[in-house]
């Protein structure tokens, strides 16, 4: 059991940003597309984040053309290069699912103001 942990423990990154539910994200996101490689941008507001350790995943939607698109990202998969926090999103939920049902304007998220 040790062995184990400590191999998940090597597989973690060291430079996640803090980011919470509700908060408006851009994922840099690497695709193999046969034998090269490009970085493709998904940005959108995370509704969902799930796991702890090396399971860790969150989920981002975003309406492109009208229609809602969802991904699921594993935080400390090789293939998210980067995350960048656009926004951060004021929110009283764990979990935002209740912005599948929303269309237009009731899909956006109040932003947080810090008073610092």
């Amino acid at each position: 059991m040790d062995t184990i942990g400590t191999f998940t423990n090597e597989q973690l990154k060291k430079d996640v940003p803090a980011f919470r539910i509700g908060d408006t994200v851009r994922v840099h996101n690497r695709i193999k597309e046969g034998n090269r490689q490009r970085v493709q941008l998904f940005e959108g507001t995370v509704i969902a984040k799930r796991g702890g350790g090396i399971s860790e995943t969150f989920t981002v939607r975003r309406v492109a053309y009208g229609c809602g698109v969802e991904k699921t990202f594993p935080l400390h998969s090789p293939n998210v290069e980067n995350i960048e926090v656009i926004r951060a999103g004021k929110v009283r939920r764990a979990k935002l699912y209740y912005l599948r049902d929303k269309i237009g304007k009731g899909t956006k998220v109040k932003e947080k103001i810090d008073t610092k």
